[in-house]
């Protein structure tokens, strides 16, 4: 189960553009630090530091592969997070649903007004 820690770590990694860039990346296969940093106009070390936070937050892990070292994604955290979020469905589901109500009400009503006009 999810704890507040790690929902922190998680959304703080995830607030990034470039964290979620490399974490879309990472979604298609494992990859090294030199392939991570191609896209970015940024140096090796900054792109280590955003590694550094993924792996932190659990969004990433890091493997050897000869002299290779591959990072791949991590699947729990983001899990975790969707799970988080899934909680406040219904409620905007109930919200929306709701509005919808009201501007079933407003539509009718001005319909109603056009008709008395005519």
């Amino acid at each position: 189960m999810y704890t507040s820690q790690n929902l922190d770590s998680t959304f703080a990694a995830l607030a990034d553009p470039t964290r979620r860039a490399i974490l879309a990346r990472l979604a298609s296969g494992e990859a090294s630090v030199t392939e991570l940093a191609e896209p970015f106009a940024m140096s090796q070390p900054a792109i280590s530091r955003h590694l550094k936070v993924l792996e932190r937050a659990g969004l990433i892990s890091g493997g050897r592969d000869a002299q290779r070292r591959p990072r791949r994604l991590e699947a729990v955290p983001l899990a975790e997070a969707a799970a988080w979020l899934e909680n406040y469905r219904a409620f905007w589901k109930s919200r929306f649903r709701s509005l919808d109500k009201v501007l079933d009400e407003m539509k009718a009503a001005q319909k109603k007004r056009r008709r008395k006009k005519r």
